[in-house]
């Protein structure tokens, strides 16, 4: 005997995703046992719920007689025999114990891609990154919020509905760090107020990089700042953040972009953005940063000698830490002073077979992966043993489970 999910129908009478087609096209026993997505929406048959809605096939199954099972709902066979196991009003992937499995195959929305598409894939009503399946996946990049660009454009950019500085991933940044803690914070209007390299006032600038004090009606004050600005050869060239504002000398758009023409030669002259500055191990322009870790080389166009039309920014593309390869190899292979996974380049890469061979539970040498996957153990105690387990399925260390099938696919 079977019935329609009660939930399942509250559910699905709200739903109406945008931009797909409506609700009726995967419908009836026919449409929902086929194995076809028919309405094209990424859901095929029962996962569907339009087939939830109006199939006799998707159902809860009750069977006349209860069979003697185990009160959990947590294994791939119990998370898609619509029984309702663990007797918690849930069966199958509308249960949490089964959406916490990968191996379960519940989510629909839990890659890059999907999460970055603005489609409510799996139909939860949720889209992208407010769902869980993105803001919490193992392989999902795309939903971060931890950047200064990304903890100031007043967008929640990883779904947990908390925007730019209430987000505690945004507490690093520059942009949300707490003002300098000062014993008379108030108005910085006063030399004192302008030369204490302290930002009284809170308002993200000190001293006289705070128009405050750099535009102050006070002419003590202005002829402090004018004193103190960074413009000039010497001030540039002295390692010194003279002007207070987290710059120093080249690094500070005053002397690069702004300062007279004997400054702005001298900062030519150490930037690095040529194909032998970007290569050589050394910090030119002392801004913190070398190589192709620095911006001004991974995004630079000059030319790369002896490829022709290729750039530096190509070269620095070349020798990014981001492939599965030099992500095992041991080696720093982009010169920034972090190997293998211990590179952001690897643990938080794009591709998924990186970033799920980066994971704690993996390991990145071929011999030992294969090892431990054949070893008849669940080494990382999730309840799945050896070619069974995702991390072994989807890790391309892993040599003997390639001829089996994945689970959950590719």
């Amino acid at each position: 005997m079977r019935r329609l999910w009660f939930f399942a129908i509250f559910l699905v009478g709200c739903y109406s995703p945008s931009g797909l087609p409506p609700l009726g096209y995967e419908t009836g026993d026919d449409l929902c046992g086929n194995g076809i997505d028919d309405d094209h929406d990424g859901l095929i048959d029962c996962a569907d719920k339009d087939c939830l809605y109006t199939s006799g096939l998707c159902g809860e199954y009750i069977p006349l007689v209860p069979a003697q099972r185990p009160l959990t709902e947590n294994t791939p066979e119990l998370c898609h025999d619509f029984i309702d196991n663990d007797g918690d009003g849930n069966f199958d992937c509308n249960d949490k114990d089964c959406q916490a499995i990968a191996e379960a195959c519940c989510s629909n929305e839990n890659s890059n891609a999907k999460c970055a598409d603005g489609i409510d894939n799996d139909g939860n009503g949720f889209v992208d990154c407010l769902d869980f399946g993105c803001s919490q996946g193992m392989f999902v990049t795309v939903c971060v919020e931890n950047t200064d660009a990304l903890c100031s454009d007043g967008k929640d950019n990883d779904g947990n509905k908390k925007v730019d500085c209430l987000d505690s991933g945004c507490k690093a940044t520059s942009v949300c760090m707490p003002a300098a803690p000062t014993g008379s914070a108030g108005p910085e209007d006063t030399l004192a107020a302008c030369s204490d390299g302290i930002d009284n006032d809170g308002n993200g600038f000190k001293d006289c990089a705070d128009f405050s004090c750099s535009k102050s009606t006070n002419q003590t004050i202005l002829d402090y700042c004018a004193a103190h600005e960074e413009n000039s050869l010497k001030t540039c060239s002295d390692g010194i953040d003279n002007d207070g504002n987290g710059y120093t000398d080249c690094a500070d758009h005053s002397c690069s972009q702004k300062g007279d023409a004997d400054t702005l030669a001298y900062c030519a002259s150490i930037s690095e953005t040529t194909y032998d500055r970007c290569t050589d191990g050394v910090d030119n322009d002392r801004n913190g940063y070398l190589d192709c870790s620095d911006y001004s080389c991974s995004q630079s166009i000059e030319p790369w000698p002896g490829n022709d039309g290729k750039t530096v920014a190509d070269y620095c593309a070349s020798i990014l830490e981001s492939t599965f390869a030099k992500c095992s190899d041991h080696i720093d292979n982009d010169n920034n002073g972090h190997t293998d996974c211990q590179d952001y380049s690897c643990s938080r890469a794009t591709d998924l077979n990186v970033r799920q061979a980066c994971q704690e539970s993996l390991v990145t040498d071929a011999l030992t992966a294969d090892q431990k996957c054949s070893d008849g153990k669940d080494n990382d105690a999730d309840g799945f043993i050896d070619c069974a387990d995702w991390d072994c399925s989807h890790n391309p260390a892993v040599t003997i489970c390639k001829d089996q099938p994945q689970v959950c696919g590719p």
